[in-house]
């Protein structure tokens, strides 16, 4: 196991900068998952990282030691990438064990080594089959026992998953998340899908345009995103980002009302001088934020117009919510109607960002 450090990190590709002085510390046996939009520069931060791209600024270091002018041979990671590559000619334990070969390990050796992964990856009976006897989930596991065998310092996965249908990526991520558990080894793992990063990371690094948005547990990336971006990026489905005012602002209170829904104003702890009457704020709320309407909560009225059942729960869409399209996560046993529906928004499950879409501290 290897920790990997980014320091500055930036790449040029014909004078257009896609990856901007990006610093990282991956710690040794962690899972760290890179998420966020196409293009924002995920694949060519792994490339960096194995040596198939070229650094234009900064440094990689793996286990303490600069990759710099390091061949990707030489650096002790091992890639699998979204397609599987496997030679069709060869035979499963063949192509596990090609790579061995070729860096000379013996035949004893090698097939040692091609067992000992077969067992991890539950492909013992497999490894005289050919590549067209697989299914999609077993090419993807000889892939992946490709990268074993040669016990690297560091696992790297470029989107993976993508050519499976939607029960295999659940029962592939869940191998994987199973093998970083069994093999305590350094991953870094690519992917634009926000489920499996949520599923599977120890951390997620959110890229946007080639710079780091945010890197924290899913947990906290959920529950406390550092700007409007992570807010819609994070959670399936997305958070709800309405249009908001502040009214009134004191040390102990801050008074903020949704724009255009009449009596929608809630009072919550300050924000420690940093916003004035007249500001204007993005409210966040998770769908599942939303209750039955109680007490003094912060009621709104939505105008449902369509349902999405998802047999434990059901997705109530207001697309013309005048703050912003609503959609609130419902429990009920029976869809509602489509029509006005109040709820409670619970004030403790409220993310506040300012004008430039940063996240907003409230004293308590």
């Amino acid at each position: 196991m290897s920790d990997v450090e980014l320091r500055n990190v930036s790449k040029e590709f014909d004078g257009d900068r896609v990856i901007h002085n990006v610093s990282l510390s991956v710690r040794s046996g962690e899972l760290v998952v890179f998420v966020g939009p196409s293009g924002c520069g995920k694949s060519t931060l792994l490339r960096l990282i194995c040596g198939l791209e070229h650094l234009t600024g900064g440094e990689v270091r793996i286990d303490g030691r600069t990759m710099r002018g390091v061949n990707p041979s030489r650096r002790e990671v091992a890639m699998v990438f979204q397609s599987y590559a496997l030679y069709p000619h060869m035979s499963v334990a063949d192509n596990m064990g090609f790579a061995l070969r070729m860096s000379g390990i013996g035949k004893v050796d090698r097939a040692a080594r091609v067992r000992e992964a077969a067992r991890t990856l539950r492909l013992d009976e497999l490894l005289e089959r050919m590549p067209r006897q697989l299914s999609g989930g077993q090419r993807q596991r000889v892939a992946i026992g490709r990268a074993i065998v040669r016990n690297p310092k560091v696992f790297l996965f470029d989107e993976p998953l993508s050519n499976l249908d939607a029960e295999l990526r659940v029962q592939m991520r869940l191998e994987i998340a199973a093998l970083h558990q069994e093999l305590q080894a350094t991953m870094i793992y690519v992917t634009h899908d926000q489920v499996e990063a949520m599923t599977m990371a120890d951390r997620i690094v959110v890229l946007r345009e080639g710079r780091i948005e945010q890197v924290g547990t899913p947990v906290e990336l959920y529950h406390h995103p550092a700007n409007v971006f992570v807010a819609g990026f994070i959670g399936s489905p997305r958070m709800n980002l309405l249009e908001s005012e502040v009214t009134a602002s004191t040390g102990k209170a801050l008074h903020i009302r949704l724009a255009g829904v009449e009596g929608a104003e809630l009072a919550l702890p300050g924000a420690d001088g940093q916003l004035a009457a007249g500001d204007k704020l993005t409210l966040g709320v998770r769908p599942e934020a939303f209750t039955e309407p109680e007490g003094d909560g912060f009621r709104v009225t939505a105008d449902i117009r369509f349902v999405e059942n998802l047999g434990s729960t059901l997705l109530l869409h207001a697309p013309d919510f005048p703050s912003g399209t609503l959609v609130i996560e419902s429990r009920a046993s029976e869809p509602p109607e489509p029509g006005p529906l109040e709820v409670s928004i619970n004030p403790a499950r409220i993310n506040l960002f300012d004008e430039a879409g940063r996240a907003i501290s409230l004293v308590t």
